[in-house]
């Protein structure tokens, strides 16, 4: 995936470009909102800065949607509820306030890209799985989960949460992450729905993967190497 990165802060704009290209993503950087909207080279994504030296970026945004459906996610310092909601009008697929994570970048990206690019298990692209353990593959593009060779049926959500969870395995994921990433940046219903959804997963995924609760704060994917699913 072609990733263009619109942010005049060079320490972000750094970071962020190498995490993409650690993660596989092909990224190129301008610095302005009229190098964005003069940019040539294809892209299948725009990290956009709302901050911009040289105009607001969310005429930005506008510009950009008019000109087609490219995802646009928004990166920015305004963490006002009123900027997040105009930025979402005027087009933008998802809203990421600083300071952030690239972890989180990395996982937004994926749910909009999930969302915007509906997945057609019919045809699955060529490629892969990744595999976790001896058990567990998941092959991310064509969105199918396997355990011991045969495939497990996962509603929408359970596999964008399988996918999250195992973006970095036994890294430990706040619940405000997991719903953000996951649901909706926008999401403002209860976090009970992330607790069946982890049941589930514990149920369908037993002695593959083991889901940590940790009291207060989230859940922990451990990958089991052979012994049995011990989940909290």
């Amino acid at each position: 995936m072609r990733v263009l990165l619109v942010e005049d802060d060079e320490p972000v704009a750094e970071s962020l470009l190498r995490g993409l290209r650690r993660y596989g993503f092909e990224a190129e950087w301008v610095t302005t909102g009229g190098a964005a909207l003069s940019h040539q080279g294809p892209y299948d994504l725009v990290l956009l800065d709302l901050g911009l030296p040289d105009t607001d970026g969310l005429d930005v945004c506008r510009a950009l949607r008019e000109r087609g459906d490219v995802p646009i996610i928004v990166i920015s310092a305004r963490s006002d509820e009123t900027d997040r909601v105009v930025g979402l009008e005027l087009g933008a697929d998802d809203y990421v306030s600083k300071p952030f994570g690239v972890r989180e970048v990395i996982a937004r990206i994926r749910a909009v890209t999930r969302r915007t690019q509906p997945r057609t298990p019919s045809s699955p692209a060529p490629g892969t799985p990744d595999r976790y353990g001896a058990r567990l593959t998941i092959d991310r593009r064509a969105a199918r989960v396997r355990l011991d060779g045969s495939e497990v049926a996962l509603a929408p959500k359970e596999y964008d949460l399988l996918a999250f969870l195992t973006e970095e395995p036994g890294a430990l994921m706040s619940r405000e992450q997991i719903m953000e990433a996951v649901w909706d940046a926008n999401w403002f219903g209860p976090t009970k729905t992330l607790d069946v959804h982890v049941a589930a997963l514990r149920r369908k995924l037993a002695g593959a993967v083991t889901i940590e609760a940790v009291r207060g704060v989230g859940f922990r994917l451990v990958v089991n190497e052979g012994g049995d699913d011990t989940a909290s």
